[in-house]
């Protein structure tokens, strides 16, 4: 199953430089690193990242991830996957830019679909 990070410019910038990535402020201060499924990312860029551009949107494989990744009780009630180690750009399936459109950021019909 794919579960999905977004990356401000400086954030993605950093995990390619260094080849890892606590994550953003939030995450850091959180002591994990945030992930949405396909399912909640879009109210994940929404609520969280509503209005910006140059976003990255990354994909990893939450099985590849191993037991450093627990599913969590967050938002609504929902469980959301938290990463408590350093995000590797070897955990990075795939990672493109989230454009924002008029209605909002413009995610490809792949996600969300397993």
């Amino acid at each position: 199953m794919l579960i999905y990070k977004i990356f401000r410019p400086a954030e993605f910038a950093e995990l390619i430089a260094r080849g890892e990535s606590a994550g953003a402020p939030v995450d850091r201060a959180d002591g994990f690193v945030h992930f949405s499924t396909g399912e909640q990312v879009r109210e994940t860029a929404a609520r969280h990242f509503s209005g910006e551009d140059g976003l990255w949107l990354l994909a990893c494989d939450g099985a590849g991830l191993g037991p450093a990744l627990r599913w969590e009780v967050s938002r609504g009630g929902a469980a959301f996957p938290h990463l408590y180690r350093v995000l590797r750009a070897a955990d990075v399936v795939w990672a493109r830019p989230l454009p924002l459109g008029t209605g909002g950021h413009r995610f490809g019909e792949d996600v969300g679909a397993g």
